[in-house]
Protein backbone atom coordinates (compact mmCIF):
# COMPACT_ATOMS: atom_id res chain seq x y z
CA UNK A 1 0.00 0.00 0.00
CA UNK A 2 1.37 3.39 -1.00
CA UNK A 3 -0.10 6.37 0.82
CA UNK A 4 0.19 10.07 0.05
CA UNK A 5 -0.85 12.78 2.40
CA UNK A 6 -1.29 16.49 1.87
CA UNK A 7 -1.70 18.39 5.12
CA UNK A 8 -1.25 21.59 3.12
CA UNK A 9 -2.05 19.83 -0.11
CA UNK A 10 1.67 19.67 -0.91
CA UNK A 11 2.42 16.05 -0.16
CA UNK A 12 5.35 14.86 1.89
CA UNK A 13 8.22 13.48 -0.22
CA UNK A 14 8.36 9.67 -0.22
CA UNK A 15 11.03 7.15 -1.17
CA UNK A 16 10.12 4.98 -4.14
CA UNK A 17 11.49 1.63 -5.19
CA UNK A 18 13.45 1.93 -8.42
CA UNK A 19 11.29 -0.06 -10.80
CA UNK A 20 12.61 0.06 -14.36
CA UNK A 21 10.32 1.60 -16.93
CA UNK A 22 9.15 -0.99 -19.42
CA UNK A 23 7.12 -0.78 -22.55
CA UNK A 24 3.60 -2.15 -22.02
CA UNK A 25 0.81 -3.09 -24.37
CA UNK A 26 -1.60 -0.90 -22.43
CA UNK A 27 -1.35 1.77 -19.73
CA UNK A 28 -0.84 0.35 -16.25
CA UNK A 29 -0.49 1.55 -12.66
CA UNK A 30 2.89 2.91 -11.56
CA UNK A 31 4.04 -0.53 -10.35
CA UNK A 32 2.85 -2.22 -13.58
CA UNK A 33 0.39 -4.53 -11.80
CA UNK A 34 -3.01 -3.28 -12.99
CA UNK A 35 -4.35 -2.00 -16.27
CA UNK A 36 -5.56 1.60 -16.37
CA UNK A 37 -6.63 1.47 -20.00
CA UNK A 38 -10.02 2.23 -18.50
CA UNK A 39 -10.48 3.95 -15.11
CA UNK A 40 -13.79 4.34 -13.31
CA UNK A 41 -14.00 6.81 -10.41
CA UNK A 42 -16.86 6.44 -7.95
CA UNK A 43 -17.36 9.93 -6.48
CA UNK A 44 -19.11 10.26 -3.11
CA UNK A 45 -20.19 13.40 -1.26
CA UNK A 46 -19.56 12.58 2.41
CA UNK A 47 -21.57 14.38 5.13
CA UNK A 48 -21.48 13.73 8.90
CA UNK A 49 -24.95 13.56 10.54
CA UNK A 50 -24.50 16.86 12.38
CA UNK A 51 -24.08 18.82 9.13
CA UNK A 52 -26.51 19.82 6.38
CA UNK A 53 -25.56 18.96 2.77
CA UNK A 54 -24.89 21.89 0.45
CA UNK A 55 -28.07 22.71 -1.52
CA UNK A 56 -26.17 22.59 -4.82
CA UNK A 57 -23.73 19.79 -3.91
CA UNK A 58 -24.47 17.83 -7.09
CA UNK A 59 -23.62 20.80 -9.33
CA UNK A 60 -20.28 21.21 -7.57
CA UNK A 61 -19.38 17.52 -7.70
CA UNK A 62 -20.42 17.23 -11.35
CA UNK A 63 -18.24 20.22 -12.27
CA UNK A 64 -15.10 18.58 -10.91
CA UNK A 65 -16.02 15.28 -12.54
CA UNK A 66 -16.24 16.94 -15.96
CA UNK A 67 -12.98 18.82 -15.43
CA UNK A 68 -10.91 15.76 -14.53
CA UNK A 69 -12.45 13.74 -17.38
CA UNK A 70 -11.55 16.45 -19.89
CA UNK A 71 -8.03 16.76 -18.50
CA UNK A 72 -7.41 13.00 -18.59
CA UNK A 73 -8.67 12.77 -22.17
CA UNK A 74 -6.39 15.60 -23.24
CA UNK A 75 -3.31 14.19 -21.51
CA UNK A 76 -3.70 10.56 -22.62
CA UNK A 77 -5.30 11.13 -26.07
CA UNK A 78 -7.64 8.19 -25.51
CA UNK A 79 -4.91 5.69 -24.54
CA UNK A 80 -6.37 5.67 -21.03
CA UNK A 81 -10.02 6.65 -20.56
CA UNK A 82 -11.48 8.07 -17.37
CA UNK A 83 -15.17 8.00 -16.44
CA UNK A 84 -16.82 9.23 -13.24
CA UNK A 85 -19.92 8.02 -11.48
CA UNK A 86 -21.50 10.27 -8.85
CA UNK A 87 -23.20 8.54 -5.93
CA UNK A 88 -26.83 9.72 -6.34
CA UNK A 89 -27.27 11.18 -2.85
CA UNK A 90 -25.06 12.47 -0.04
CA UNK A 91 -23.42 9.69 1.97
CA UNK A 92 -24.53 10.18 5.56
CA UNK A 93 -21.79 9.05 7.90
CA UNK A 94 -22.52 7.15 11.10
CA UNK A 95 -19.90 9.31 12.87
CA UNK A 96 -20.25 12.95 13.86
CA UNK A 97 -17.73 15.58 12.87
CA UNK A 98 -16.06 15.45 16.29
CA UNK A 99 -15.87 11.65 16.19
CA UNK A 100 -14.27 11.70 12.75
CA UNK A 101 -11.70 14.27 13.83
CA UNK A 102 -10.25 12.18 16.64
CA UNK A 103 -6.60 11.70 15.75
CA UNK A 104 -4.60 13.20 12.91
CA UNK A 105 -5.26 13.62 9.22
CA UNK A 106 -4.34 10.01 8.49
CA UNK A 107 -6.91 8.83 11.03
CA UNK A 108 -9.76 10.79 9.47
CA UNK A 109 -8.72 9.53 6.03
CA UNK A 110 -8.91 5.86 6.99
CA UNK A 111 -12.10 6.26 9.07
CA UNK A 112 -13.82 7.97 6.16
CA UNK A 113 -12.68 5.69 3.36
CA UNK A 114 -13.23 2.46 5.31
CA UNK A 115 -16.77 3.48 6.17
CA UNK A 116 -17.69 4.42 2.60
CA UNK A 117 -15.92 1.41 1.09
CA UNK A 118 -17.73 -1.03 3.41
CA UNK A 119 -21.15 0.58 3.02
CA UNK A 120 -20.95 0.68 -0.78
CA UNK A 121 -19.29 -2.75 -1.01
CA UNK A 122 -16.88 -0.98 -3.30
CA UNK A 123 -15.30 -2.90 -6.19
CA UNK A 124 -16.43 -6.30 -4.89
CA UNK A 125 -17.64 -7.12 -8.38
CA UNK A 126 -14.55 -6.27 -10.38
CA UNK A 127 -15.21 -4.82 -13.79
CA UNK A 128 -12.60 -4.31 -16.48
CA UNK A 129 -12.03 -0.68 -15.45
CA UNK A 130 -9.56 0.13 -12.67
CA UNK A 131 -11.76 1.21 -9.71
CA UNK A 132 -11.12 4.35 -7.68
CA UNK A 133 -13.20 5.47 -4.70
CA UNK A 134 -13.01 9.26 -4.42
CA UNK A 135 -14.65 10.87 -1.37
CA UNK A 136 -15.34 14.62 -1.40
CA UNK A 137 -15.87 15.40 2.26
CA UNK A 138 -18.04 18.16 3.70
CA UNK A 139 -15.54 18.66 6.54
CA UNK A 140 -11.88 19.43 7.03
CA UNK A 141 -9.48 17.72 9.40
CA UNK A 142 -9.86 20.70 11.75
CA UNK A 143 -12.56 23.45 11.99
CA UNK A 144 -12.45 25.84 9.03
CA UNK A 145 -15.01 28.03 7.32
CA UNK A 146 -13.89 27.35 3.76
CA UNK A 147 -16.04 30.13 2.18
CA UNK A 148 -14.48 32.91 4.27
CA UNK A 149 -11.25 30.91 4.75
CA UNK A 150 -11.25 31.44 8.52
CA UNK A 151 -10.37 29.15 11.40
CA UNK A 152 -10.98 29.65 15.12
CA UNK A 153 -7.90 30.23 17.22
CA UNK A 154 -7.91 31.33 20.87
CA UNK A 155 -11.43 32.73 20.63
CA UNK A 156 -10.77 34.68 17.43
CA UNK A 157 -11.01 34.08 13.71
CA UNK A 158 -7.86 34.10 11.61
CA UNK A 159 -7.32 33.63 7.88
CA UNK A 160 -6.05 30.25 6.73
CA UNK A 161 -5.46 29.28 3.15
CA UNK A 162 -3.09 29.63 0.23
CA UNK A 163 -3.29 33.22 -0.97
CA UNK A 164 -0.88 34.77 -3.47
CA UNK A 165 -1.03 38.00 -5.46
CA UNK A 166 -4.73 38.43 -4.72
CA UNK A 167 -5.71 34.93 -5.86
CA UNK A 168 -6.92 32.09 -3.68
CA UNK A 169 -5.67 28.53 -4.02
CA UNK A 170 -6.41 25.42 -1.95
CA UNK A 171 -3.88 24.81 0.78
CA UNK A 172 -5.27 25.23 4.30
CA UNK A 173 -3.46 23.40 7.11
CA UNK A 174 -6.87 22.31 8.37
CA UNK A 175 -7.66 20.59 5.06
CA UNK A 176 -5.88 17.25 5.08
CA UNK A 177 -6.34 15.55 1.70
CA UNK A 178 -5.08 11.99 1.38
CA UNK A 179 -4.80 9.24 -1.23
CA UNK A 180 -3.59 5.66 -1.38
CA UNK A 181 -3.03 3.01 -4.03
CA UNK A 182 -4.01 -0.42 -2.66
CA UNK A 183 -1.81 -2.50 -4.92
CA UNK A 184 -2.78 -5.96 -3.70
CA UNK A 185 -6.48 -5.25 -3.92
CA UNK A 186 -6.14 -3.36 -7.19
CA UNK A 187 -8.10 -0.22 -6.21
CA UNK A 188 -7.42 3.40 -5.35
CA UNK A 189 -8.73 5.48 -2.45
CA UNK A 190 -8.80 9.29 -2.49
CA UNK A 191 -10.10 11.87 -0.01
CA UNK A 192 -10.47 15.56 -0.81
CA UNK A 193 -11.54 17.48 2.27
CA UNK A 194 -13.73 20.58 2.18
CA UNK A 195 -10.92 23.10 1.56
CA UNK A 196 -10.03 21.28 -1.64
CA UNK A 197 -13.36 21.37 -3.44
CA UNK A 198 -16.45 22.91 -1.76
CA UNK A 199 -15.42 26.45 -2.74
CA UNK A 200 -13.88 26.67 -6.23
CA UNK A 201 -10.53 28.36 -5.67
CA UNK A 202 -8.16 28.36 -8.63
CA UNK A 203 -6.52 24.96 -8.59
CA UNK A 204 -9.29 23.07 -6.79
CA UNK A 205 -9.79 20.92 -9.89
CA UNK A 206 -6.04 20.12 -9.78
CA UNK A 207 -6.47 18.85 -6.22
CA UNK A 208 -9.36 16.59 -7.21
CA UNK A 209 -7.27 15.00 -9.99
CA UNK A 210 -4.06 14.94 -7.92
CA UNK A 211 -5.67 13.00 -5.06
CA UNK A 212 -8.52 11.32 -6.91
CA UNK A 213 -6.68 9.94 -9.95
CA UNK A 214 -2.92 10.58 -9.80
CA UNK A 215 -1.91 9.17 -6.42
CA UNK A 216 -4.60 6.48 -6.57
CA UNK A 217 -2.83 4.81 -9.52
CA UNK A 218 0.52 5.23 -7.79
CA UNK A 219 1.86 8.43 -9.35
CA UNK A 220 4.43 10.17 -7.10
CA UNK A 221 5.37 13.84 -7.02
CA UNK A 222 7.90 14.67 -9.74
CA UNK A 223 11.29 15.91 -8.68
CA UNK A 224 12.23 18.65 -9.06
CA UNK A 225 8.88 20.34 -8.53
CA UNK A 226 7.13 22.04 -11.46
CA UNK A 227 3.71 23.27 -12.54
CA UNK A 228 2.32 19.83 -13.37
CA UNK A 229 -0.84 18.50 -11.76
CA UNK A 230 1.18 16.03 -9.63
CA UNK A 231 3.41 18.84 -8.35
CA UNK A 232 2.59 22.52 -7.85
CA UNK A 233 -0.18 22.95 -10.43
CA UNK A 234 -2.83 23.50 -7.76
CA UNK A 235 -0.97 26.61 -6.57
CA UNK A 236 -0.71 28.19 -10.03
CA UNK A 237 -4.09 27.97 -11.70
CA UNK A 238 -6.81 25.71 -13.05
CA UNK A 239 -6.23 22.17 -14.25
CA UNK A 240 -6.48 23.22 -17.91
CA UNK A 241 -3.31 25.28 -17.34
CA UNK A 242 -1.51 22.25 -15.90
CA UNK A 243 -0.27 18.94 -17.33
CA UNK A 244 1.06 15.48 -16.57
CA UNK A 245 4.80 15.05 -17.12
CA UNK A 246 5.62 12.98 -20.20
CA UNK A 247 8.12 10.84 -18.30
CA UNK A 248 5.43 9.93 -15.77
CA UNK A 249 2.96 9.05 -18.52
CA UNK A 250 5.61 6.97 -20.31
CA UNK A 251 6.20 5.04 -17.08
CA UNK A 252 2.45 4.27 -17.04
CA UNK A 253 2.65 2.88 -20.58
CA UNK A 254 1.52 5.90 -22.54
CA UNK A 255 2.92 6.02 -26.07
CA UNK A 256 4.34 9.38 -27.06
CA UNK A 257 2.54 11.15 -29.87
CA UNK A 258 3.36 14.12 -32.04
CA UNK A 259 3.13 17.24 -29.84
CA UNK A 260 -0.08 19.17 -30.42
CA UNK A 261 -0.45 22.86 -29.70
CA UNK A 262 -3.24 23.29 -27.19
CA UNK A 263 -5.63 25.74 -28.81
CA UNK A 264 -8.95 24.16 -27.81
CA UNK A 265 -11.50 25.94 -25.60
CA UNK A 266 -10.89 23.72 -22.55
CA UNK A 267 -7.14 24.35 -22.59
CA UNK A 268 -7.17 28.07 -23.32
CA UNK A 269 -10.25 29.52 -21.61
CA UNK A 270 -9.71 31.52 -18.42
CA UNK A 271 -11.79 33.97 -16.38
CA UNK A 272 -10.05 36.04 -13.70
CA UNK A 273 -11.40 38.87 -11.55
CA UNK A 274 -10.16 42.40 -12.27
CA UNK A 275 -9.12 43.86 -9.94
CA UNK A 276 -8.06 40.64 -8.29
CA UNK A 277 -8.95 42.08 -4.88
CA UNK A 278 -11.80 44.55 -5.39
CA UNK A 279 -12.74 47.02 -2.70
CA UNK A 280 -16.34 47.84 -1.77
CA UNK A 281 -18.09 49.99 -4.39
CA UNK A 282 -15.29 49.39 -6.89
CA UNK A 283 -16.24 48.33 -10.41
CA UNK A 284 -15.36 44.64 -10.82
CA UNK A 285 -15.13 42.52 -13.96
CA UNK A 286 -14.16 39.09 -15.17
CA UNK A 287 -11.40 39.20 -17.76
CA UNK A 288 -11.56 36.33 -20.28
CA UNK A 289 -8.96 34.54 -22.38
CA UNK A 290 -10.25 32.83 -25.54
CA UNK A 291 -8.82 30.64 -28.29
CA UNK A 292 -7.85 32.50 -31.44
CA UNK A 293 -10.75 33.00 -33.87
CA UNK A 294 -13.32 31.75 -31.32
CA UNK A 295 -16.94 32.46 -32.30
CA UNK A 296 -19.25 32.61 -29.34
CA UNK A 297 -22.64 30.92 -29.30
CA UNK A 298 -23.61 31.39 -25.64
CA UNK A 299 -22.17 32.73 -22.41
CA UNK A 300 -23.67 32.48 -18.93
CA UNK A 301 -22.09 33.92 -15.78
CA UNK A 302 -23.35 33.45 -12.23
CA UNK A 303 -22.06 34.64 -8.85
CA UNK A 304 -22.68 33.64 -5.25
CA UNK A 305 -21.92 35.59 -2.06
CA UNK A 306 -23.32 33.02 0.38
CA UNK A 307 -22.22 29.39 0.25
CA UNK A 308 -25.76 28.28 1.15
CA UNK A 309 -27.43 30.88 -1.04
CA UNK A 310 -28.50 30.92 -4.68
CA UNK A 311 -26.43 31.60 -7.79
CA UNK A 312 -27.35 34.95 -9.32
CA UNK A 313 -27.15 35.49 -13.08
CA UNK A 314 -24.99 38.37 -14.29
CA UNK A 315 -26.42 40.26 -17.29
CA UNK A 316 -24.52 39.39 -20.48
CA UNK A 317 -24.64 41.58 -23.57
CA UNK A 318 -23.22 40.91 -27.03
CA UNK A 319 -21.87 43.18 -29.71
CA UNK A 320 -24.61 44.35 -32.11
CA UNK A 321 -22.16 44.45 -34.98
CA UNK A 322 -20.60 41.04 -34.26
CA UNK A 323 -22.68 38.95 -31.82
CA UNK A 324 -20.27 36.04 -32.16
CA UNK A 325 -17.28 38.03 -30.92
CA UNK A 326 -16.33 36.80 -27.43
CA UNK A 327 -16.03 39.67 -24.92
CA UNK A 328 -12.67 40.49 -23.38
CA UNK A 329 -14.35 41.30 -20.08
CA UNK A 330 -17.76 41.23 -18.39
CA UNK A 331 -18.86 43.62 -15.65
CA UNK A 332 -19.93 42.09 -12.34
CA UNK A 333 -21.01 45.50 -11.05
CA UNK A 334 -20.01 46.66 -7.58
CA UNK A 335 -20.14 45.01 -4.17
CA UNK A 336 -21.26 47.27 -1.35
CA UNK A 337 -19.29 45.52 1.41
CA UNK A 338 -16.42 43.08 1.95
CA UNK A 339 -17.52 39.60 0.94
CA UNK A 340 -16.29 36.37 -0.60
CA UNK A 341 -17.53 35.79 -4.17
CA UNK A 342 -17.73 32.51 -6.06
CA UNK A 343 -18.39 32.62 -9.79
CA UNK A 344 -19.15 30.11 -12.50
CA UNK A 345 -18.94 30.60 -16.26
CA UNK A 346 -20.58 28.39 -18.92
CA UNK A 347 -19.43 28.85 -22.51
CA UNK A 348 -20.34 27.32 -25.87
CA UNK A 349 -18.72 28.19 -29.17
CA UNK A 350 -20.37 27.97 -32.56
CA UNK A 351 -18.19 24.99 -33.46
CA UNK A 352 -19.74 23.02 -30.58
CA UNK A 353 -16.90 23.30 -28.05
CA UNK A 354 -18.09 23.79 -24.48
CA UNK A 355 -16.29 24.79 -21.31
CA UNK A 356 -17.19 25.46 -17.71
CA UNK A 357 -15.00 27.32 -15.23
CA UNK A 358 -15.59 28.11 -11.56
CA UNK A 359 -13.56 30.60 -9.55
CA UNK A 360 -13.40 32.64 -6.35
CA UNK A 361 -12.19 35.99 -5.05
CA UNK A 362 -12.71 38.25 -2.04
CA UNK A 363 -13.86 41.86 -1.89
CA UNK A 364 -11.67 43.29 0.86
CA UNK A 365 -11.24 46.56 2.75
CA UNK A 366 -8.30 47.01 3.03
CA UNK A 367 -6.67 44.61 0.57
CA UNK A 368 -4.63 42.74 3.17
CA UNK A 369 -7.48 42.28 5.67
CA UNK A 370 -9.44 39.03 5.60
CA UNK A 371 -13.23 39.17 5.31
CA UNK A 372 -15.08 38.32 8.52
CA UNK A 373 -18.75 37.31 8.40
CA UNK A 374 -21.33 39.02 10.59
CA UNK A 375 -22.24 35.61 11.99
CA UNK A 376 -20.76 32.15 11.69
CA UNK A 377 -22.89 29.55 9.95
CA UNK A 378 -20.54 26.57 10.30
CA UNK A 379 -21.59 24.38 13.26
CA UNK A 380 -18.05 23.64 14.44
CA UNK A 381 -17.14 27.35 14.44
CA UNK A 382 -20.33 28.31 16.30
CA UNK A 383 -19.39 25.86 19.03
CA UNK A 384 -15.98 27.44 19.54
CA UNK A 385 -16.84 31.09 18.90
CA UNK A 386 -20.42 31.60 20.09
CA UNK A 387 -19.43 34.19 22.76
CA UNK A 388 -17.58 36.39 20.25
CA UNK A 389 -19.18 35.70 16.87
CA UNK A 390 -21.92 38.34 16.90
CA UNK A 391 -21.36 41.46 14.84
CA UNK A 392 -23.61 44.35 13.77
CA UNK A 393 -26.19 43.07 11.33
CA UNK A 394 -25.41 45.85 8.89
CA UNK A 395 -22.23 44.03 7.92
CA UNK A 396 -24.17 41.15 6.38
CA UNK A 397 -26.39 41.18 3.27
CA UNK A 398 -28.71 38.79 5.10
CA UNK A 399 -29.50 41.49 7.64
CA UNK A 400 -31.12 44.00 5.28
CA UNK A 401 -34.18 45.49 6.94
CA UNK A 402 -33.01 45.04 10.55
CA UNK A 403 -31.68 47.59 12.98
CA UNK A 404 -30.59 45.05 15.59
CA UNK A 405 -28.07 42.23 15.31
CA UNK A 406 -29.45 38.87 14.28
CA UNK A 407 -29.09 36.27 17.02
CA UNK A 408 -27.52 33.82 14.59
CA UNK A 409 -26.30 31.41 17.27
CA UNK A 410 -30.00 30.84 18.14
CA UNK A 411 -31.03 30.01 14.58
CA UNK A 412 -33.81 27.40 14.35
CA UNK A 413 -33.86 24.78 11.59
CA UNK A 414 -37.59 24.63 10.92
CA UNK A 415 -37.30 21.62 8.60
CA UNK A 416 -36.11 19.54 11.53
CA UNK A 417 -39.43 20.22 13.31
CA UNK A 418 -41.59 18.95 10.46
CA UNK A 419 -43.28 15.58 10.10
CA UNK A 420 -45.37 15.54 6.88
CA UNK A 421 -47.64 12.82 8.27
CA UNK A 422 -48.52 15.02 11.24
CA UNK A 423 -48.25 18.55 9.92
CA UNK A 424 -49.54 18.48 6.33
CA UNK A 425 -52.82 20.39 6.15
CA UNK A 426 -53.57 19.98 2.44
CA UNK A 427 -51.76 17.87 -0.15
CA UNK A 428 -49.18 15.07 0.07
CA UNK A 429 -45.97 16.59 1.43
CA UNK A 430 -42.80 14.53 1.81
CA UNK A 431 -39.09 14.59 2.56
CA UNK A 432 -36.61 13.61 -0.14
CA UNK A 433 -32.95 13.51 0.99
CA UNK A 434 -33.79 15.79 3.94
CA UNK A 435 -35.46 18.35 1.68
CA UNK A 436 -39.14 19.13 1.95
CA UNK A 437 -41.19 18.66 -1.23
CA UNK A 438 -44.67 19.97 -1.87
CA UNK A 439 -47.28 18.38 -4.14
CA UNK A 440 -48.52 19.96 -7.36
CA UNK A 441 -51.92 20.96 -6.04
CA UNK A 442 -54.06 24.02 -5.44
CA UNK A 443 -53.79 25.32 -1.89
CA UNK A 444 -51.22 22.77 -0.70
CA UNK A 445 -49.87 23.73 2.72
CA UNK A 446 -48.02 22.34 5.71
CA UNK A 447 -48.00 23.82 9.19
CA UNK A 448 -44.69 24.39 10.96
CA UNK A 449 -45.07 23.61 14.68
CA UNK A 450 -43.27 26.75 15.76
CA UNK A 451 -44.44 30.10 17.14
CA UNK A 452 -42.04 32.84 16.04
CA UNK A 453 -40.69 35.57 18.32
CA UNK A 454 -41.93 39.15 18.12
CA UNK A 455 -39.31 40.00 15.50
CA UNK A 456 -37.36 37.58 13.35
CA UNK A 457 -35.86 36.77 9.98
CA UNK A 458 -36.97 33.75 7.95
CA UNK A 459 -34.53 32.44 5.31
CA UNK A 460 -35.65 29.90 2.71
CA UNK A 461 -33.79 28.28 -0.18
CA UNK A 462 -36.37 26.99 -2.65
CA UNK A 463 -36.37 25.21 -6.00
CA UNK A 464 -39.46 25.04 -8.27
CA UNK A 465 -39.71 21.57 -9.82
CA UNK A 466 -42.37 22.75 -12.31
CA UNK A 467 -43.00 26.01 -14.10
CA UNK A 468 -43.13 28.36 -11.08
CA UNK A 469 -46.43 29.30 -9.53
CA UNK A 470 -47.33 30.66 -6.12
CA UNK A 471 -45.03 29.95 -3.19
CA UNK A 472 -46.30 31.07 0.21
CA UNK A 473 -44.28 31.55 3.37
CA UNK A 474 -46.73 31.94 6.23
CA UNK A 475 -45.69 34.59 8.78
CA UNK A 476 -46.88 36.11 12.04
CA UNK A 477 -46.55 39.67 13.34
CA UNK A 478 -47.95 40.28 16.79
CA UNK A 479 -51.28 38.48 16.90
CA UNK A 480 -51.76 38.62 13.14
CA UNK A 481 -50.93 36.00 10.53
CA UNK A 482 -50.16 36.80 6.91
CA UNK A 483 -48.25 35.32 3.98
CA UNK A 484 -45.39 36.29 1.73
CA UNK A 485 -46.57 35.27 -1.76
CA UNK A 486 -43.87 34.84 -4.39
CA UNK A 487 -44.24 34.34 -8.15
CA UNK A 488 -48.00 33.76 -8.37
CA UNK A 489 -49.06 33.29 -12.01
CA UNK A 490 -51.84 35.75 -12.79
CA UNK A 491 -54.32 35.18 -15.60
CA UNK A 492 -52.36 37.39 -17.99
CA UNK A 493 -49.28 35.17 -17.57
CA UNK A 494 -47.08 37.69 -15.79
CA UNK A 495 -46.20 36.57 -12.24
CA UNK A 496 -46.81 38.74 -9.19
CA UNK A 497 -45.55 38.81 -5.62
CA UNK A 498 -47.01 40.55 -2.57
CA UNK A 499 -47.91 40.37 1.10
CA UNK A 500 -51.32 38.80 1.66
CA UNK A 501 -53.44 40.35 2.93
CA UNK A 502 -53.17 44.08 3.61
CA UNK A 503 -56.41 45.76 4.68
CA UNK A 504 -58.13 42.59 3.50
CA UNK A 505 -56.77 42.96 -0.05
CA UNK A 506 -54.79 40.18 -1.75
CA UNK A 507 -52.13 40.32 -4.48
CA UNK A 508 -54.58 41.68 -7.04
CA UNK A 509 -55.17 44.95 -5.24
CA UNK A 510 -52.73 45.72 -2.46
CA UNK A 511 -49.85 48.18 -2.40
CA UNK A 512 -47.02 45.64 -2.17
CA UNK A 513 -47.70 43.92 -5.51
CA UNK A 514 -44.65 43.45 -7.73
CA UNK A 515 -45.06 42.22 -11.32
CA UNK A 516 -41.95 40.21 -12.15
CA UNK A 517 -40.83 36.65 -12.74
CA UNK A 518 -38.56 35.86 -9.79
CA UNK A 519 -38.22 32.09 -9.77
CA UNK A 520 -37.04 29.63 -12.43
CA UNK A 521 -37.73 25.92 -12.80
CA UNK A 522 -34.95 23.73 -11.35
CA UNK A 523 -32.98 26.74 -10.12
CA UNK A 524 -32.31 27.56 -6.47
CA UNK A 525 -33.45 30.90 -5.09
CA UNK A 526 -33.08 32.39 -1.66
CA UNK A 527 -35.96 34.28 -0.05
CA UNK A 528 -35.31 36.32 3.09
CA UNK A 529 -38.28 37.71 5.07
CA UNK A 530 -37.54 40.14 7.91
CA UNK A 531 -40.58 40.69 10.15
CA UNK A 532 -40.47 43.62 12.59
CA UNK A 533 -43.29 44.95 14.77
CA UNK A 534 -44.20 47.59 12.22
CA UNK A 535 -42.50 46.49 9.01
CA UNK A 536 -41.88 43.58 6.66
CA UNK A 537 -38.98 43.43 4.17
CA UNK A 538 -38.61 40.62 1.62
CA UNK A 539 -35.58 39.88 -0.56
CA UNK A 540 -35.37 37.38 -3.38
CA UNK A 541 -31.85 36.42 -4.50
CA UNK A 542 -30.45 39.48 -2.76
CA UNK A 543 -32.87 41.95 -4.40
CA UNK A 544 -35.49 43.73 -2.32
CA UNK A 545 -38.94 42.88 -3.71
CA UNK A 546 -41.22 44.04 -0.86
CA UNK A 547 -40.85 46.75 1.77
CA UNK A 548 -43.94 47.53 3.84
CA UNK A 549 -44.44 49.61 6.98
CA UNK A 550 -47.59 49.94 9.04
CA UNK A 551 -49.68 48.67 11.91
CA UNK A 552 -49.55 44.87 12.12
CA UNK A 553 -53.33 44.97 12.61
CA UNK A 554 -53.66 45.68 8.88
CA UNK A 555 -52.21 42.24 8.07
CA UNK A 556 -54.39 39.16 7.76
CA UNK A 557 -54.55 35.68 6.23
CA UNK A 558 -57.39 34.50 4.00
CA UNK A 559 -59.39 31.47 5.07
CA UNK A 560 -58.12 29.62 1.99
CA UNK A 561 -54.58 29.38 3.47
CA UNK A 562 -55.35 28.96 7.17
CA UNK A 563 -53.91 26.10 9.21
CA UNK A 564 -55.18 24.72 12.54
CA UNK A 565 -52.98 26.81 14.85
CA UNK A 566 -53.17 30.59 14.60
CA UNK A 567 -49.74 31.03 16.18
CA UNK A 568 -47.85 28.74 13.80
CA UNK A 569 -45.83 29.45 10.68
CA UNK A 570 -46.53 27.52 7.48
CA UNK A 571 -45.41 26.86 3.90
CA UNK A 572 -47.85 26.82 0.99
CA UNK A 573 -47.66 25.98 -2.71
CA UNK A 574 -50.12 26.67 -5.51
CA UNK A 575 -50.09 24.41 -8.59
CA UNK A 576 -46.32 23.86 -8.45
CA UNK A 577 -44.04 21.36 -6.76
CA UNK A 578 -41.40 23.03 -4.64
CA UNK A 579 -38.30 21.55 -3.06
CA UNK A 580 -37.39 23.41 0.13
CA UNK A 581 -33.65 23.02 0.69
CA UNK A 582 -33.41 25.22 3.75
CA UNK A 583 -35.88 26.91 6.10
CA UNK A 584 -34.25 28.75 8.96
CA UNK A 585 -35.60 31.26 11.49
CA UNK A 586 -33.19 33.69 13.13
CA UNK A 587 -34.53 35.65 16.14
CA UNK A 588 -34.11 39.41 16.35
CA UNK A 589 -36.27 40.35 19.35
CA UNK A 590 -38.20 38.08 21.69
CA UNK A 591 -38.29 34.32 21.97
CA UNK A 592 -39.99 31.77 19.76
CA UNK A 593 -41.05 28.30 20.83
CA UNK A 594 -41.89 24.91 19.33
CA UNK A 595 -45.56 23.98 19.48
CA UNK A 596 -46.67 20.70 20.98
CA UNK A 597 -48.36 18.19 18.69
CA UNK A 598 -50.47 16.86 21.54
Amino acid sequence: MITHRSGRWLAVALLWLAIPATATAEPVTWDGRHSIESIEVRVVYFVPPDRTPLPDWHDRVAYFCRRIEQFHEREFQGQSTLSTQIHPEPFRSASTTDQLRVGDGDAIFFKTLREVDAELKFAQDRAKAFPILLVLSDINWRPLDDFYRLRPREGKLEFEGNYHDGRHFPGAQSGGARATYLARRGVGWGLVSADGWRVPYSGSDCVVYHEGVGHTVGLPHPEPGNGSVMSLGQYRGWINQSWLDDDQKLRLGWKRQQPVERTDLFSVFQAVADPRVPQPDQATSLVFEWPADAELKSLRVRIQTDLLGPWLDVPVTFSDSDPGAPPERLSLGQFDRPTPVSYRVDVELRDGQQAELWGYFQVRQPRDQAVTPAAIAQPDLIQQLAPTAASPAAASPAAVGTEQPLRRSEAVDLLELLDPDQHAVAGQWSFNQQRLESPKAFGARIEIPYQPPAEYQLRAIVEPLDEPNGLLLGQRSGEHRFAVLVNYALDDGEPASALENIDGQNVLRNETKLRAGLLQKNQLSQIVCTVRQQSVVVLCDGVEIIRWSGDAGRLSLSDYWKTPRETALFVGAYDCRYRIHQLTLIPINGDGKPLSDG
